[in-house]
């Protein structure tokens, strides 16, 4: 569901060459900049991209839009193409519309979820009052929001206490989960391929 119009990424060229369309990004990464930035979501980016030889193009908005691109368009679009989504949770998340936005788009679309809890625990997912009485927000999109945040806080994700957890092993072991749902995913089309052969 786009807000603003839909981005074109037809000129763009895909990683590892070829002249087939496949999608511009593989994962998206939902996360509160002031938050986690410039630590988890920069460094997940990178490792994503080292571990996977360059083949794997991560969404992060900061990394990936250019001076003169639409907003909600370019990220819609980052959703609509990816495979996995990773959400991370911290203290000033539900400070941003664009958060609680992107997540419910994530769940909406049905995409494989990969939760990361910095500094925050699942059971914190509640949509905060401030949040439900704000006159900015539809009753549709209050709904939508604790939709979302319910599906992120059952799904198993992985945790850190920025105070005391160890950055390197979260990012590491967040990207290998990642790179793994990303392989199933790939494997699911050829299955459902075979399958419909028979």
């Amino acid at each position: 569901m786009s807000r603003h119009g839909r981005v074109e990424c037809a000129d763009e060229e895909m990683p590892g060459g070829g002249g087939a369309r496949a999608a511009a990004y593989d994962v998206f990464i939902n996360h509160r900049g002031v938050d986690t930035k410039h630590n988890v979501a920069r460094l997940l980016y990178d490792r994503l991209l080292q571990l996977s030889g360059g083949r794997v193009r991560s969404f992060l908005d900061n990394k990936s839009m250019r001076p003169g691109d639409r907003l909600g368009a370019s990220i819609d679009e980052g959703i609509r193409q990816c495979k996995v989504a990773v959400a991370i949770f911290s203290k000033r998340y539900f400070d941003s519309d664009y958060c609680l936005h992107e997540l419910a788009s994530i769940v909406e679309a049905r995409k494989v979820i990969v939760p990361i809890f910095y500094g925050i625990k699942p059971s914190e997912l509640i949509l905060p009052q401030a949040v439900v009485d704000c006159d900015a927000y539809t009753p549709r999109d209050i709904e939508r929001f604790r939709l979302a945040l319910r599906e992120a806080k059952y799904t198993v994700g992985l945790a850190c206490d920025p105070a005391t957890g160890d950055l390197a092993e979260l990012v590491n072991t967040a990207a290998d989960a990642v790179m793994e749902r990303i392989r199933e995913t790939e494997r699911l089309p050829r299955s459902q391929m075979i399958a419909s052969r028979l």
